[in-house]
């Protein structure tokens, strides 16, 4: 069990979170954005690399001892490594890459510190263009900041009901075999609404919303939030219910509503 200080991590990613807001502000919707074509056809940004560079140099000067894994610039592999015991820094630079080159403010820097057990400690969710960041680290508890104010803890909702919750989504892309009973379950939710991203499961968080499901993601977009949701007093996991963000997807509840919602849209 490791005796460092997650509350030191939690600051040095609040430290990072005010370096990618500068930096990420500073080329939202500027003329001269380089837009690319990632090898999966997602677009990636000259602000995308540029942050992650950013938070790597800052992290290698302050945490010398840890890794890094990126969705830009990768060590994924790292984590392979026989006998690891390292913590590791999980970033995605611009989570919602396709909301920022079109000027949509909802989009986020994500920022997770993990421990050699692969459990996530220490998580900032950065999101400088709708003035709201969300922190937390293990056994701390969940935060919001709005505009750089104070922080606020909190919580997630006590709807303990399917019929009385409300849900929020990104898109029906990468459901497969579960896409028409997800479909025909929101004739018995009472709200569902498609916010996406990163926001949804942080709405969780806030208790504004119970639910927030997405069934394609990787590590780099799910640490952060699982840290968040869970100190709020919910629950993080895939849609099979296992807990942790190391699956293929993300599931967020109040944790009254993850095993009815897992038995909903099981397989």
């Amino acid at each position: 069990m490791s005796s460092r200080d997650y509350s030191l991590d939690l600051a040095l990613a609040e430290k990072l979170a005010d370096a990618a807001d500068a930096f990420t502000l500073s080329r939202y919707q500027a003329l001269d954005l380089v837009i690319e074509t990632k090898p999966d056809l997602t677009p990636v940004t000259d602000a995308d690399k540029g942050t992650e560079e950013l938070l790597r140099g800052i992290i290698a000067a302050e945490r010398p001892e840890d890794f890094v894994v990126g969705e830009e610039f990768g060590g994924r592999d790292l984590l392979q490594l026989p006998g690891n015991t390292k913590h590791y820094w999980v970033i995605d630079p611009i989570d919602g890459t396709k909301n920022f080159v079109r000027g949509v403010p909802v989009w986020c820097t994500l920022i997770a510190l993990m421990s050699p057990e692969h459990e996530v400690v220490a998580g900032v969710v950065s999101s400088p263009a709708l003035f709201r960041r969300w922190s937390a680290s293990q056994g701390g508890g969940a935060f919001l900041s709005l505009n750089g104010g104070e922080k606020k803890r909190i919580n997630v909702s006590a709807v303990a009901k399917l019929a009385d919750a409300s849900l929020s989504y990104s898109d029906l892309v990468g459901w497969g075999a579960r896409r028409e009973k997800f479909i025909a379950l929101q004739d018995h939710i009472w709200r569902t609404r498609g916010i996406g991203d990163f926001w949804s499961h942080m709405l969780v968080a806030e208790g504004a919303i119970d639910i927030a499901v997405e069934p394609k993601l990787a590590l780099w977009d799910m640490a952060a939030l699982d840290i968040v949701v869970r100190e709020a007093g919910g629950t993080f996991s895939d849609l099979d219910g296992a807990d942790g963000p190391n699956g293929a997807g993300g599931l967020s509840t109040n944790g009254l509503l993850k095993n009815q919602f897992v038995e909903s849209v099981a397989e």
